[in-house]
């Protein structure tokens, strides 16, 4: 009963924030509305018995990325009266696309229900350890026989976060890298510092 209870709570939870995410005026609060619908579909997942995908949604998805669109969002200087210009404009064309992405759900469920689609049986060879949750059996099978594609993409993640490092500290001519000459600051004169009252967002200064 409490279960049945919950799966309800959070299933309308989740696609009323949903809905709020297109609907909201502000995206301030299109991405808060995100997270609420992330924690909510987390909640569905630890349910259904799948805790990891539980963190996952929690630790990835709201740790990182709904935490980088706000930040990106807040410090955009966006207007607000050419976005709901361009919401009412495009307001029919994404009618049109969710009234085919839900024709292609129903179809899908209608036919696994008829019976046309055959999902495929397990083999065993994911088959859960003896009195191991959810996220020990996947460890273990991660860490087993697919321990070579996991260490992969270990490796890749690693060369991509690299690779960014290198670029952002390469030298280019005649670029300014930015370092901080503390004795400078210290000796500098009230005349010689640059000083901006009310600048203009989106705009910087020539120095």
């Amino acid at each position: 009963m409490i279960q049945t209870f919950a799966f309800y709570l959070f299933a309308v939870l989740m696609i009323a924030s949903a809905v709020l995410v297109i609907t909201a005026r502000n995206p301030v609060h299109s991405v808060l509305w995100l997270i609420l619908a992330f924690f909510n579909a987390a909640g569905l997942m630890v349910l259904v018995g799948a805790e990891f995908i539980a963190m996952l949604l929690v630790i990835v998805y709201v740790g990182a990325v709904a935490v980088l669109f706000l930040f990106v969002v807040m410090m955009l200087d966006i207007d607000f009266a050419e976005l709901r210009a361009g919401f009412i404009r495009n307001f029919p064309l994404g009618i049109a696309i969710a009234l085919v992405l839900l024709a292609e759900l129903v179809l899908g469920i209608g036919a696994y229900r008829a019976g046309e689609i055959v999902l495929g049986t397990p083999t065993g060879a994911a088959a859960p350890l003896i009195g191991a949750g959810n996220t020990e059996s996947l460890g273990a099978l991660l860490y087993s026989k697919y321990l070579f594609l996991f260490e992969a993409t270990g490796l890749v993640l690693l060369v991509a976060m690299v690779g960014a490092i290198v670029l952002t500290l390469r030298e280019r001519d005649g670029a300014h890298r930015g370092h901080q000459n503390i004795g400078k600051q210290v000796r500098r004169k009230p005349d010689e510092a640059t000083v901006m009252k009310r600048p203009t967002i989106g705009e910087g200064i020539d120095l």
